[in-house]
């Protein structure tokens, strides 16, 4: 909830003055600051991300090329006939034969090394366990056919891969093998498995940073995420992506085939890029430190908040000066209005030699005030005349009971002399004259309103010398609620002129009342021969000013009853007329006063 102090300072021109300054002058600022600096960012990461994105197609398109160079050169191998010849033929049967097979594989291997580009090849038979000789010189297990990797590759056709951690005795770097599995030249039997090392030196002539960017590392990813090779020490190698998640990472990321976004790992925001390879389900990944990227923004930003706290010193300098030459001022003028509306005419305003709009308000003000002192007395003059104007005008008005006293005796003769029809028409004459005056009040009660109609009705009835047939539904307790004088007779009146009058042996009229909530609801029905459509139809008009109906006599009574209610009421309470041959109902909805409104007449 708003506080009253809140709502003060929000209602201040000075406050408003300031808030509008700052909004129009200081945001914009501020808006425009941030605005540059996001866009810097963004300039400095495509910049960074093209540059990263061209970097990195071009290290695979080599490292593709040097790949299929490798197969080549493994393909050669495999293809020499001494290699198929040795693998070929049967396990060596003793000792002499292992060690001239040991013999022949390792001198072959070593001959052919120098022409593939690789750290290490080893060449398995397809059962290891039978060349234990030969694999003793090699330095692998003779058991290496129970290893995952070996048995994967017996079972598929297609390259595999391994990456090897270091361990201690052997080669202490991280090693990533490419895998082959090789049948003879003229059958599909397996003879044996290729195994060539690929070490950080051959890896690092296509993923070195390039070297603009301190922090900057350069990755290579496999489709599960680890990290098969890392620029930086091999720091990562071997472990997965230290992000949660990163759009490069995997097949089934979701990423394309290439693309940049922020990640953040150990508290250090990188900026990475990376592309996917065509031939492998691998990705080659940059990632550059945030901070290395805008560096120089930083310093701008530094720049700019000095600036800025200078404007705003700026801006407090010109809103005080605003403050002391246009906002205080008003500020005391608007406290001299306050106290004139108090009614404190006697207030002495400076003078103000200024001669800008705040001296014109000045001025205008003291001018304003003699004026105002001028008319009130002029107003009090012309009271002090009407009064006298009144005064006489009361002196020579007829006192309403003199009229009631002279009815009175009229009746009181009729009846001496045996004419109780004229005493009772001179009686319900004063009945109704006394309601309708109701002591100048518009506010009456249900029980008066009711009371005037069977007065009018009575009058209509030793006018006319019928019966009138009419039935009153209304509640006791509703008698005395506040209700606006002159309603509902003119509805009857309407009623029996214009519906029953010219079947008084059938015609019927009911009035009911209830109450529904805040509301009183009165029903006036009949079963006349029903109002025109023309006369309902312009009951929605508005009045003429002169006074006249627009539809001529009939529905006069409707409408000044309808154009009353909503005068009073609002057009929520305006006359509801339901019409046919058969009949006519007229629902009136008029609501209930509340306690302290204006209180009907007794």
């Amino acid at each position: 909830m708003t506080s009253p102090v809140s709502l003060r300072l929000a209602s201040s021109f000075r406050n408003r003055m300031i808030l509008i300054f700052f909004m129009i002058i200081i945001v914009p600022f501020l808006w425009f600051a941030y605005y540059a600096h996001i866009k810097a960012i963004e300039g400095i990461s495509d910049a960074n991300m093209n540059a990263s994105i061209n970097y990195l197609q071009q290290s695979r398109g080599n490292f593709e090329s040097y790949l299929e160079n490798l197969n080549d050169q493994v393909n050669g191998l495999i293809g020499n006939k001494q290699l198929q010849a040795l693998l070929s033929a049967p396990a060596p049967a003793n000792a002499a034969t292992e060690d001239a097979f040991t013999l022949n594989l390792v001198s072959l291997i070593y001959q052919k090394t120098s022409s593939i580009d690789a750290f290490r090849i080893h060449v398995y038979p397809i059962d290891p366990a039978k060349y234990k000789d030969y694999m003793s010189t090699i330095g692998e297990p003779e058991r290496v056919q129970d290893e995952p990797w070996f048995r994967r590759s017996l079972n598929t056709v297609s390259p595999t891969w391994r990456l090897s951690m270091p361990e201690k005795g052997n080669f202490e770097r991280p090693l990533l093998t490419y895998i082959k599995r090789f049948s003879g030249l003229y059958d599909q039997v397996p003879r044996g498995i290729i195994a060539t090392d690929l070490s950080e030196d051959q890896l690092k002539r296509f993923f070195s940073p390039s070297g603009s960017m301190s922090g900057q590392k350069v990755l290579l990813l496999d489709e599960k995420g680890t990290v098969l090779y890392d620029s930086h020490a091999n720091e990562w190698t071997g472990s997965p992506f230290p992000a949660q998640r990163f759009i490069g990472q995997g097949e089934g990321s979701g990423g394309g085939a290439q693309g940049s976004e922020t990640v953040m790992i150990d508290g250090i925001q990188y900026f990475a890029t990376y592309v996917r390879m065509d031939s492998y389900p691998w990705a080659i990944a940059s990632l550059t430190p945030l901070k290395e990227l805008t560096g120089t923004i930083a310093e701008i930003n530094r720049l700019l908040v000095i600036f800025l706290v200078i404007y705003l010193l700026c801006c407090i300098g010109v809103v005080l000066y605003i403050t002391a030459y246009f906002t205080q001022p008003i500020a005391r003028l608007v406290r001299y209005m306050r106290r004139l509306e108090a009614g404190n005419l006697h207030q002495l305003i400076p003078a103000s030699s200024r001669q800008d709009e705040v001296g014109w308000l000045y001025r205008g003000y003291g001018s304003l005030i003699r004026r105002i002192e001028g008319l009130i007395e002029e107003a009090s003059r012309a009271e002090r005349q009407k009064k006298e104007l009144e005064f006489q005008v009361l002196s020579h008005q007829i006192n309403p009971h003199f009229l009631y006293n002279t009815l009175e005796s009229i009746r009181w003769k009729a009846e001496n002399h045996g004419r109780s029809e004229i005493s009772e028409m001179v009686s319900a004459l004063g009945n109704l004259l006394r309601l309708s005056l109701n002591q100048g009040k518009e506010i009456t009660t249900l029980g008066r309103e009711i009371e005037q109609v069977k007065a009018y009705v009575q009058i209509e009835q030793a006018r006319m010398g019928r019966t009138i047939r009419i039935l009153y539904a209304v509640d006791a307790e509703l008698k005395d609620v506040p209700f606006l004088r002159l309603l509902l007779q003119p509805l009857v009146e309407n009623a029996i002129q214009h519906s029953i009058r010219d079947n008084f042996e059938q015609g019927k009229i009911l009035l009911s009342a209830r109450r529904e909530g805040d509301e009183l609801v009165v029903d006036l029905i009949d079963n006349g021969g029903g109002i025109p459509a023309d006369v309902i139809e312009k009951l929605g008009q508005n009045a003429d000013p002169n006074g006249r109906s627009a539809e001529g006599a009939r529905g006069v009574g409707l409408r000044n009853v309808n154009d009353r209610l909503k005068l009073y009421f609002g057009d929520g309470s305006k006359l509801r007329i339901e019409t046919s041959p058969e009949g006519t109902r007229i629902l009136l909805r008029h609501p209930i006063l509340k306690e302290g409104e204006l209180r009907p007449a007794k």
